[in-house]
């Protein structure tokens, strides 16, 4: 007997969390760098995969109408553009007192440090709310592909895995060098990857009596799978110059993955 769609929701969020925290701190802590390099392969394929080959037919299928449904998908991609662009602003904007100097002398070292440490400060905790934010968003994604076939709530949640981890990573790095320690950041995470479940629960209870908002949900989440892949992973790809072929098997396995699941229902 199949769990109940809310119970398979919150699962499918808490795992999300839980699994892509886990996977980046594996990466951070242990993982070589030529092995984080080449999982970056394999989740290009799994989100090009996802977003082109089942979540757009998906909400196609739903009723959604195609000139509707491209212009979604173009209005998500630059609305995670233009959410990138203001994250790096603030990123930029609260790195820029950093370097302390006065006129004529050199640096003072103590207030620039002072200032390093309150940016940094800053900075970590800026890093858990937009952390949470976002989770909360997968949260919805999940519960819209959940609300239109079970099947695919799952395809979406290992998606949604796979292009946390990146983010989590750098997530860990940016705690990290603002002076905590391994357990409190990964504490933080964890209470962060929460509020997925929250969203699960929204989209829930707001998505099932609107029936007709889970195809450009649906949309919502191909755009967003589409920019990270094409703006994030695959610049990366582009810089590297070794184990070329591994790249290509893993990019192929990922689509694969998400190929076949497709198939199968």
């Amino acid at each position: 007997m199949s769990l109940p769609l809310l119970v398979q929701i919150a699962v499918a969020c808490l795992l999300g969390g839980i699994l892509s925290l886990g996977a980046a701190a594996l990466i951070l802590f242990g993982l070589s760098r030529k092995w984080i390099t080449l999982t970056v392969s394999f989740s290009t394929g799994l989100l090009l995969s996802m977003a082109l080959l089942d979540l757009l037919p998906e909400a196609l299928e739903a009723g959604l109408d195609p000139h509707e449904a491209f212009s979604v998908l173009l209005g998500g991609i630059l609305c995670f553009f233009l959410l990138e662009k203001i994250a790096l602003w603030r990123h930029a904007h609260h790195g820029a007192g950093d370097d302390d100097s006065h006129a004529g002398d050199d640096a003072c070292e103590d207030h620039a440090h002072s200032h390093h440490h309150a940016a940094a400060r800053e900075g970590a905790l800026a890093i858990l709310i937009g952390d949470g934010f976002h989770n909360f968003v997968d949260g919805l994604l999940i519960a819209g592909a959940f609300l239109a076939n079970p099947a695919l709530g799952w395809s979406t949640t290992l998606a949604i895995i796979a292009h946390e981890v990146p983010q989590e990573a750098g997530d860990f790095a940016v705690l990290l060098s603002a002076g905590w320690t391994r357990a409190r950041a990964l504490f933080w995470n964890v209470v962060s990857s929460l509020t997925a479940i929250a969203g699960g629960m929204a989209g829930y209870y707001a998505l099932d009596d609107a029936q007709e908002w889970i195809p450009v949900i649906i949309t919502i989440a191909a755009s967003s799978f589409l920019y990270v892949a094409v703006a994030d992973l695959m610049p990366r790809l582009k810089r590297e110059h070794s184990s070329i072929g591994w790249h290509g098997v893993l990019l192929a396995a990922g689509i694969a993955v998400v190929a076949l699941g497709t198939h199968a229902h």
